[in-house]
Formats: structure tokens, sequence, C-alpha cells
């Protein structure tokens, strides 16, 4: 178990100026790993309205089941890695392993039969080591559609904004926030939703 604070910051980028920038970092599709966020929550979005996210993460075929809640600077990210056999027992019956993230859950909601996975987000991810930070060039798909973010994960707020403010100008990328992933789906499912009926 770990938990930790993430202080990250976030642009989304049209596909022509990712590829540039994969380019200007030389970056291969073998530097490209392939993770699976598969997300949770109550029917009434519970979770979402406490502005937590629930996952498991499958990457590599490892599982990580991780809760993100809102900190005074951030995000507080309880992690919890899980076997393969926990992960499929959470996805197909609700059975919630225990440990710190249940634990933690449970101060937002008291019934956990009452979450539900709500699908997947997939990402090709790569990282790289940059000014005493990490950035990471991210290509998810989900619902049918696909999006382009750059995310930098600082270690301290203020100078972490500067850099990545600097590294967009520098790149001559336009600002475009992006809303989390977790968020980005929802919206999308929401949207999708409404169009059904």
């Amino acid at each position: 178990m770990s938990q930790e604070l993430e202080i990250e910051f976030k642009n989304m980028v049209s596909e022509t100026d990712f590829k540039r920038l994969v380019d200007a970092f030389h970056l291969q599709v073998e530097d490209f790993q392939i993770q699976h966020n598969h997300y949770f929550d109550t029917e009434n979005f519970l979770l979402k309205q406490a502005g937590c996210a629930l996952r498991i993460r499958e990457k590599n075929r490892t599982f990580e089941l991780t809760l993100k809640e809102p900190a005074a600077d951030g995000l507080l990210e309880t992690n919890q890695e899980i076997s393969q056999a926990e992960a499929k027992a959470l996805l197909t019956s609700n059975a919630f392993p225990d440990g710190p993230v249940k634990k933690a859950i449970s101060y937002v909601i008291t019934d956990l039969a009452e979450l539900k996975p709500f699908g997947t987000l997939s990402t090709k991810r790569a990282e790289v080591d940059y000014k005493g930070g990490l950035l990471v060039f991210d290509h998810s798909l989900y619902l049918g559609r696909e999006d382009y973010e750059i995310e930098y994960e600082a270690v301290e707020r203020k100078s972490g904004e500067e850099i990545f403010k600097d590294f967009l100008k520098s790149y001559q990328l336009p600002l475009k926030q992006a809303d989390n992933k977790v968020r980005r789906f929802y919206n999308e499912k929401l949207r999708q939703s409404a169009g059904d009926q």
C-alpha cells in the first residue's frame, strides 16, 4: 500500500501536435505501454460528487486499485496492488478486496455494494524525465473516442506549474485545459446516454 500526493498539470493537444512532440522527444513505438483503467462509481455518482475516483489500473499483467481524493494541494492517491483474481472478482461480482483502499473509500460510501464498473479507458503512455519531474505522453481510447494529452507530474506546485507553462510555450502548444481521464470518460458516457434517449 502507498499513499502519495499527486501534483500534475495537463493539457489536451491535437493529434498533429502530439506526433510532433513524440518526434521532438525521439519516442519510439516501443516506448509506449498500454494500460487499461477500469472505473467504478455508484448509480448516482457518489464518488464523482465527492470529487473522488476509483479505478483498477491494469498494466503489464499487474493490477493496482487506486482511490483518488481531493487534498489541500493536488490529489491524495491511495494505492493497493491486487491480484488478477481480485481484480476480476471486483469487476464481475463486486467483491471488494480488503485493504487500505476499502478502508479509505468507506469514509465516502457506506455501502460498497452500490459500486459498479462503469467502463474502461485504455491509454498508450510514454514517460520522460523532464526538469525534475515526469513528462507524460498519453493517447487514450474510450467509448469510441480518442484523445491526446500531455501531463507534467511535479514535486511542487508552483515550480511545476512554471515548468509546464514554459514547456507549452516553447513548443507553441495552445493552452487547452484537460479534465482528468475519469471526468472525460464520465462526460462522454453521459453525452452518449443523453443521445440514446
